[in-house]
């Protein structure tokens, strides 16, 4: 399914979907936090999708345990190193790892600037420890209000050096793009790229909004994208990334099952699109696991694959000369 003898990325993975279950039962005791369970097996369905769920709000929701349970900095940076582990784990050569300050801090009150250093920290222990190379996203959480999002890229861009790029995702057809213009402008003047999460559940129209106004260049799931013919030429000729979320995106309900998921339809018409796990903390996949799917429940033939794979270093925010030491690292691990 994957070629091994090339580099493999994973673009579109949130830390703070990717806590371990047993870490979260772990924090949760140590800090007093009330679960639904404290056994493993009962506890399980309420932090991972075990079937569908009836909408990305309710997948979301699972989302909430992870980030009860971090009680203190340490416990941040704990989850932020672990996370650095599964990554390598998973046979990523390179991942970018995106997350929001304020919705780390929230539940236990925490600094916003504390929350960003302990996660820089733990991810750069963890990416020396294992020899493979992480960049960070900052995310702003759109539901939260634009002054909210304004305190919170603050946070991100005291520690710009730090981030590759800001995303704003959270609630689409509530808090629309256009509020956050200025946020996004302040972005690209810190020199950050941009990913915006559109087109699932939002329309059509939300996915072009982010490309013109708020400067993305990727694209997180654009599911409705096919809807739009004409959406569909802007993002190929534009050379718009589209971070393509498989398994997160049945288990939101936002497309039917896999057969029917647009990744297909975005390499054929010559979109850029690449594979991601999104939330393995709460779909307990893995990049392998996509590209099974991708070709078993998908339907995408070998090409197809391996197109997704070149696609997501050519994505990767990162420069030339780091995509070729990328390359020239995996050959020579290959060779070894």
């Amino acid at each position: 399914m994957i070629d091994n003898s090339l580099v493999v990325t994973d673009l579109h993975r949130h830390l703070d979907g990717s806590v371990r279950p047993q870490t979260v039962l772990e924090l949760a005791r140590q800090f007093n936090v009330p679960l639904p369970a404290y056994d493993m097996p009962t506890l399980r369905p309420y932090l991972q999708v075990i079937d569908r769920c009836p909408s990305v709000e309710a997948l979301l929701a699972k989302l909430d345990y992870q980030v009860a349970v971090l009680g203190d900095l340490d416990a941040v940076r704990r989850v932020a190193y672990e996370n650095a582990m599964d990554v390598a784990d998973n046979g990523i050569d390179y991942a970018e790892l995106r997350f929001s300050p304020a919705y780390m801090a929230g539940p236990h009150k925490l600094p916003m600037a504390g929350v960003v250093e302990a996660v820089i920290d733990g991810v750069q222990a963890g990416a020396r420890d294992r020899d493979i190379m992480i960049n960070l996203i900052g995310i702003l959480c759109r539901g939260d209000g634009q002054e909210a999002c304004r305190r919170e890229l603050d946070a991100i861009l005291a520690q710009k050096s730090q981030f590759v790029a800001c995303d704003l995702a959270g609630d689409e057809e509530g808090f629309p793009g256009d509020l956050y213009v200025d946020h996004f402008k302040r972005v690209r003047d810190a020199g950050l790229n941009v990913t915006i999460h559109a087109g699932e559940p939002g329309p059509t129209s939300s996915i072009l909004q982010a490309v013109r106004e708020l400067g993305a260049t990727r694209i997180g799931h654009a599911t409705r994208a096919p809807e739009d013919p004409k959406l569909m030429d802007f993002l190929r000729d534009q050379g718009i990334g589209v971070e393509s979320c498989p398994t997160s995106n049945v288990h939101a309900n936002t497309v039917a099952d896999y057969p029917q998921h647009p990744v297909k339809l975005f390499l054929e018409h010559g979109i850029k699109a690449c594979l991601n796990t999104d939330d393995p903390g709460v779909s307990a996949n893995s990049i392998p696991f996509e590209y099974k799917m991708a070709k078993e429940g998908i339907g995408l033939s070998d090409a197809q694959l391996l197109q997704l794979q070149k696609n997501g270093l050519e994505l990767a925010f990162v420069s030339d000369g780091v995509r070729q030491e990328l390359a020239a690292k995996k050959a020579a691990k290959v060779q070894n």
